[in-house]
């Protein structure tokens, strides 16, 4: 796909996804200017990959500025409606910092704690090997937040494959990572945005469907992995395991989880009030610093990439979307692609103010769907911090294509096999007043 088309398709798929009805602001036509601002901003993010942070920096800050002095905010117009907006969305952009600095530190102690170098004893060297590690993957995101699953892939990718890690092989991580969290509602923020609303695990657990499906028709990607760099035989010589250090890595994965489940099955209220899974992480790689050392200097690596992502975050929340068409299986279908480029975090929720959908067919449309381009999702995003080469869109797009061919094929499998029916009200969905009844005119004796 040249880079001329691929601007094409982004510029193109926001506004044909969303309504943006009771909008009072300027348009060009049907499409409000706020949709070509970020049209444009994903579409440079794409074609000018060396210079992703600087388009994305310098897009949340025009679009901000125009919704400023002539577009409204949901919450209100000008310097206020736009400090309303922030501090509405302020837990989301915190944590989602939090996660993606703190899984950066972690992934590096589990890669220093020998555990990966130790693993070509027991993964078959090779396409099988490549392929266990996706399925592994997708099991640890089942459990624990999609961002620390993917930088542990990608650390282990690194060692196993010798630092020579196919980008098709890039995007099968972030595919596994999003597929295992997709049916789980610790896996995911979408998906643990449904269960504080209401929505019960059972309801998005049954995509797990359309997640072993998907993560099958990850072969080709270990395939061509093996192909362009085979995996290690054996271990090396000198390798050890350093149990303190894994001891460490369980220690923060324990209290994320923990916080996690306890946060929204006993405190739901207050759930959405901080960045409480971020600040565990954290208070865990305080708490065990002292017995191994983070490496701090990871950190403004990292910042670059993470300010990239709350960037386009912040964008995206920005944009005139009132309410999304009619809940259907085309238009869950529809978000998963609408996912790759716009926000999945918004679209989720506007989902959960609407109702009528299917949970576990949304779960796995906008957790997977985001997987088809690189800064589609968290995921994606902190694994092109591990491996920038992942930002070349077009490469990622022609070299990953297999992402997308697993994304249709579950989804209309998980169609087949369960079929769309509408699941619980959540909490979150707006009730729409009957009109009033007319009465019948007196009849004249």
């Amino acid at each position: 796909m040249r880079p001329l088309g691929i601007a094409a398709l982004l510029l193109a798929v926001l506004p044909a996804t969303a309504s943006a009805l009771g909008f009072s602001g300027p348009s060009v036509g049907p499409v409000p200017v706020e949709f070509i601002l970020f049209g444009l901003v994903l579409a440079g993010v794409g074609i000018f990959h060396h210079q992703t942070f600087k388009i994305a920096v310098t897009g949340v800050t025009v679009i901000s500025l125009y919704k400023i002095f002539f577009s409204p905010f949901r919450e209100g117009t000008g310097v206020s409606g736009f400090g309303v907006h922030v501090e509405h969305e302020w837990v989301i952009l915190a944590n989602l910092f939090l996660l993606l600095m703190g899984f950066a530190l972690l992934a590096r102690h589990f890669e220093e704690s020998g555990v990966p170098a130790m693993l070509p004893k027991f993964l078959p060297d090779d396409w099988r090997g490549a392929w266990i590690l996706l399925v592994a993957i997708a099991f640890i995101s089942s459990f624990l937040d999609n961002i620390a699953a993917a930088l542990i892939g990608g650390a282990v990718a690194h060692k196993i494959f010798k630092g020579k890690v196919h980008i098709g092989y890039i995007a099968g991580i972030v595919a596994a990572s999003n597929a295992g969290g997709a049916f789980s509602v610790v896996g995911d923020t979408t998906t643990t945005m449904m269960w504080i609303a209401g929505v019960s695990p059972t309801e998005v657990f049954e995509c797990i469907i359309s997640s072993v499906v998907a993560v099958v028709f990850l072969i080709p990607l270990a395939m061509a992995q093996q192909k362009y760099q085979p995996i290690q035989a054996n271990p090396d010589a000198d390798a050890r395991v350093d149990w303190t250090r894994v001891g460490v890595v369980l220690s923060i994965l324990a209290l994320a989880v923990t916080v996690n489940i306890v946060m929204n099955t006993h405190f739901y209220e207050l759930s959405d009030k901080g960045p409480f899974l971020g600040l565990a992480v954290w208070a865990a790689i305080l708490g065990t610093a002292g017995l191994r050392k983070p490496e701090w200097k990871l950190l403004p690596e990292n910042l670059k990439g993470t300010i990239f992502l709350l960037s386009l975050v912040l964008c995206a929340s920005m944009m005139p979307v009132e309410k999304l068409p009619t809940a259907s299986w085309q238009t869950a279908m529809g978000l998963g692609f609408t996912s790759a480029v716009f926000d999945n975090i918004p679209l989720t929720a506007l989902a959960l103010t609407q109702g009528g959908y299917d949970w576990g067919f949304l779960a796995f449309a906008v957790g997977f769907g985001g997987s088809m381009i690189w800064f589609g999702s968290s995921a994606g995003v902190a694994l092109s911090n591990m491996y920038p080469e992942a930002k070349n869109t077009r490469q990622y797009l022609q070299k990953g294509y297999w992402v997308t061919i697993a994304y249709v094929v579950a989804f209309m499998t998980l169609l087949a096999v369960r079929g769309f029916h509408p699941g619980s009200t959540p909490r979150t969905v707006q009730a729409v007043e009957a009109p009033a009844a007319v009465e019948a005119p007196a009849q004249v004796p």
